[in-house]
Formats: structure tokens, C-alpha cells, sequence
């Protein structure tokens, strides 16, 4: 056998930096001894093969398993009951020994083999550590420092790895300086041959939902719930929630005390706007907290199916650019908060849309009157042309028979 000196305090130390096991080592050592055993003597399929390692004296050899029998057909898997019992005084046939094949100078060889197959499984070890830890903050905020800048791409450190935050999921007009930290949520992981993909965001929804957990005590203990959240990030957010105690205002805990709570929120996101809204189950009414800062005069439930759920806004006529926002922010991030599909209209355009409606509705009648006068004039036509056609026929007749006896008389 081969003694390995320092072994297992080398396997503690791999195991404290790459967060490897210890026994995850061992074995891998084992299969490198194999394999190395293996490829020196060209051996492609042999299962009777193993390395043992003896832990009490850091030890190694390999050893080839054997069936004891009274004649030998395959020297590589039988052994004669003789010798078998030079190993063993109590072996009997049909029993199996093990037999030590570890060949002289075979340190160096296995060494080298050793060093290749180890260094392979403390790379799939490290991914797979590395795969299954990000795999459990898939979803979660995560705190990252940045690296470098590739192209339109983001790289930011977030522990183990390197992850990747592209265009799209970075705030616009954002200046991302190397060095800085940053929180980032964890999109999505992805595996690959070498180390897993991360992607993360820094403009996700979730980002919000994640700092008002960490800031309102009362969302961390489930007595005020998040209920729905729009975010155009860099610019604009409305967060919608909901108390389960109705001794607890969900809109003030989220505020908290001075706007403490809201002002380290809106800080921690660059100075982005947060639209703080009452849920409420009546869409009515949480429609109108939506559209918020813009009063409503009324809302009109045009569609109340899965499908459509539109619904018609009057507000005032100053308060109109004003529910809408600037490029339609207001009202489209209104519809993503509710999920309703929201049309606004001033009192003004409403009135003139009634007016116009009233008038269409009207003229269809006058319409009406007229073509039933011309119906009734071309009646009368008819009627005259049919009544002088029969007087027609009936002097032309009469001419007939005028002619019909001048000329009898004359014969």
C-alpha cells in the first residue's frame, strides 16, 4: 500500500475553502487510485476492482476481489482454494477475497492520474455546490459587489460566482461604477459545463417587495400584505396593501413614523417615486386608489369577466393629465397594479360624448320620416301612372270598335 502523508489535513483545508466534503474527497481519491490502476495496465471493463483506504494509518492501495474456487477458468476474477487460504486460514470455496494488486513505483503514476480526475470532481463539487446554494436564493434579494462592465452587460459578484445582469434588467440611465455594492434580486440559475449562470435584476418588482419586508415589521409578521406591485423602474412604483387587523393602517406602516420607513425605501432606489395604495376587493374603489394623486369623479364597470375587466374613469377636467401621467405612466402602471383595463376621460369629453350620442340617436328618426314621406309620394306616382294607363287602354279600345263599325257600314 501507499502511504499518503497529510491527507486528511489536506482534505479539512479543501474542505474549508471550496465548502467540499471531506468524505466527497476521499472517495474521489479512491476512483482517481482505480482509474489509474486501470489505464497503467489498459484494463477497460473490470467491476472487481477498488482502491481502500485505511484512515488509521492515511494508507492507500488497490485491491482486486476474487472468487475462490477449486479449478480456475478466469485468473482475473477466480483464485485457487490454496492460496486463497495463504490470505485467509478460514476461506472456502465460493467465498470471496480480496487481493492487493497495488504495483511497485505506482505512486508517481497514480499521482499524476490522481491530480487530473481530483481536480475534475472538486470542479463538479464546486459547481454543484454553487448550483444548488443559488438555486435556493432563485427568487431573493441578495446583496452583490460590481466587477467590471462587459459590453451592455453588468458583472457582479454576489459571493461564489460571478453573475450577469443585462440591459434589460438594469435601471435606465443607472451609471454602474466598478467596486460599488448593489442589491440585486436572483432571476433565474442556469447550468452549464463549467460554473452555473446567474442572473440577477436591479429592476425587478420583487426588489420593492423584498425592502418593504425588510422595513415594515408589520409585513414581516403578515399583519399588512403586499398585495400587488407595478414598477417601471428608475422612475415610478405603486404597491398595493392590504391589513389583516383592522386596528393596523396598512398605508401608515408602510409610511411609518415621519416616512421614515418610505424615505430608507426610496433611498435605497435612487430617489425612484412609491405610490402607496389601499387594496381593497371592491374594484370600484381599488380602482380609485390607483389612479391616485388624481381625484375620480366616478367609475363605470364596463366589462367584469376574466378576460376583459375594463372599466371607464371620469375624473376632472385639471386632474385629467394628471390621472394619465407623464407618457401614460399613471394610468398604465394603474392598470398593471389592478389588472383592469382603465380608459380616462375628462367630464368634459364625457358630456361631449353624450351630447354626440344623443344626436346620433336622433337623427336615424328624422331620417326615417323622410324616407316614409318619399314612400308615400312615390305611392301616389304609381298609383296615377297605373290609373292613366287604364284610361289609356280603354279610349284605345273604344277607338277600335269606333273603326270596326265605320267599316261595316261602308261594305
Amino acid at each position: 500500500m501507499i502511504k499518503v502523508t497529510g491527507l486528511y489535513e489536506a482534505c479539512e483545508e479543501l474542505e474549508r475553502e471550496r465548502g467540499i466534503s471531506k468524505e466527497d474527497i476521499l472517495e474521489a481519491l479512491k476512483d482517481a487510485m482505480v482509474a489509474a490502476y486501470k489505464r497503467h495496465f489498459r484494463i477497460k471493463e473490470a467491476t472487481n476492482i477498488e482502491a481502500i483506504l485505511v484512515e488509521e494509518t492515511s494508507e492507500i492501495g488497490i485491491f482486486r476481489t476474487k472468487v475462490v474456487v477449486d479449478m480456475i477458468s478466469d485468473p482475473d476474477t477466480e483464485i485457487p482454494l490454496d492460496e486463497a487460504k495463504e490470505i485467509d486460514e478460514d476461506v472456502e470455496v465460493d467465498d470471496e477475497v480480496k487481493i492487493e494488486v497495488t504495483p511497485e513505483q505506482f505512486g508517481r503514476i497514480a499521482a499524476q492520474t490522481a491530480k487530473q480526475v481530483l481536480t475534475q470532481r472538486i470542479r463538479d463539487a464546486e459547481r454543484n455546490n454553487i448550483l444548488n446554494e443559488f438555486l435556493e436564493k432563485k427568487g431573493t434579494l441578495t446583496t452583490g459587489i460590481i466587477q467590471r462592465v462587459e459590453g451592455r452587460n453588468v458583472i457582479v459578484n454576489i459571493g461564489k460566482t460571478d453573475a450577469i445582469m443585462p440591459q434589460r434588467e438594469q435601471i435606465p440611465g443607472e451609471y454602474y461604477k466598478v467596486g460599488n455594492r448593489i442589491r440585486v434580486f436572483v432571476l433565474n440559475v442556469k447550468e452549464t459545463n463549467r460554473l452555473p449562470q446567474v442572473i440577477v435584476s436591479h429592476a425587478h418588482a420583487e426588489i420593492v417587495r423584498e425592502l418593504f419586508e425588510l422595513e415594515v415589521p408589520e409585513i414581516e409578521d403578515g399583519i399588512v400584505e403586499i398585495k400587488s406591485i407595478a414598477r417601471e423602474a428608475g422612475y415610478r412604483t405603486k404597491l398595493a396593501v392590504w391589513s389583516n387587523d383592522e386596528e393596523v393602517d396598512s398605508v401608515g406602516a408602510c409610511i411609518g413614523p415621519r416616512g421614515s420607513r418610505i424615505q430608507t425605501i426610496v433611498g435605497e432606489l435612487k430617489n425612484e417615486k412609491i405610490d402607496i395604495v389601499r387594496w381593497s376587493p371592491d374594484p370600484v374603489e381599488y380602482i380609485v386608489n390607483a389612479i391616485a394623486p388624481a381625484r375620480v369623479v366616478s367609475v363605470d364597470i364596463m366589462a367584469d369577466d376574466e378576460e376583459a375587466h375594463e372599466a371607464m374613469v371620469v375624473v376632472p377636467d385639471d386632474q385629467l393629465s394628471l390621472a394619465i401621467g407623464r407618457d401614460g405612466q399613471n394610468v398604465r402602471l394603474a392598470h398593471k397594479l389592478t389588472q383592469w383595463k382603465i380608459d380616462i376621460k375628462s367630464v368634459s369629453q364625457m358630456e361631449q360624448a353624450e351630447a354626440e350620442n344623443i344626436r346620433n340617436y336622433e337623427e336615424p328618426d328624422e331620417v326615417e320620416e323622410e324616407d316614409i314621406d318619399t314612400q308615400d309620394e312615390l305611392q301616389a306616382e304609381i298609383e296615377e301612372e297605373m290609373n292613366q294607363q287604364v284610361v289609356d287602354e280603354e279610349d284605345l279600345v273604344a277607338d277600335s270598335v269606333d273603326e270596326s263599325e265605320e267599316a261595316a257600314e261602308e261594305e
